[in-house]
């Protein structure tokens, strides 16, 4: 099983690709998509789109987990996001990849058992369940690895339950 978790952002969006084998987890690739500043905000969005469809064919995720969009004070920001957003949810869906959104709280609640945990908290916890010899040289990086590990966890338990139904 390969994850894929993503971090959606219009000016960088991290990724981390996960191997599932039982219990283990390995990282097969990690990075951002960045766009620049200095192009129109549909042209950074056309490069999101397509970073995304290089990283779909390179790492051919079985399922994707992503960020659901919660809360921002500056509402442009969060339409911005939800925009960029809505670019990477095509690519995936035009793939027919399956995707998972899971809530900050949720992704922090899975990585470090608090769901109020610091950046830095869920960096160093994602660098010690992922036996990661350097830190990320982008949050965005710790942040897709972190909600990749969130939905390993999830998809690992229902996969539990499900051998064990007794309906």
């Amino acid at each position: 099983m390969r994850i894929m978790g993503i971090d959606p952002g219009y000016g960088i969006v991290g990724y981390g690709v996960l191997e599932l084998a039982g219990s283990r987890m390995k990282v097969v690739g990690s990075g951002i998509i960045e766009t620049e500043r200095k192009k129109s905000f549909p042209e950074r969005l056309v490069d999101i789109f397509e970073g995304m469809m290089k990283l779909i064919e390179k790492y051919e995720p079985d399922e994707v987990s992503m960020e659901k969009l919660y809360f921002f004070r500056n509402v442009t920001t969060a339409m911005e996001v939800g925009e960029a957003r809505g670019v990477i949810i095509l690519a995936l869906t035009l793939k027919k990849i399956k995707i998972n959104e899971y809530t900050p709280y949720q992704v922090k609640m899975a990585v470090t058992g608090y769901g109020r945990a610091r950046k830095e908290n869920v960096r160093d916890m994602v660098m010690k369940i992922l036996n990661l010899k350097e830190r990320p040289k982008f949050d965005d990086v710790s942040d897709a690895l972190a909600i990749a590990i969130c939905h390993a966890n999830s998809y690992a338990m229902k996969k539990r339950v499900g051998e064990f139904d007794v309906s």
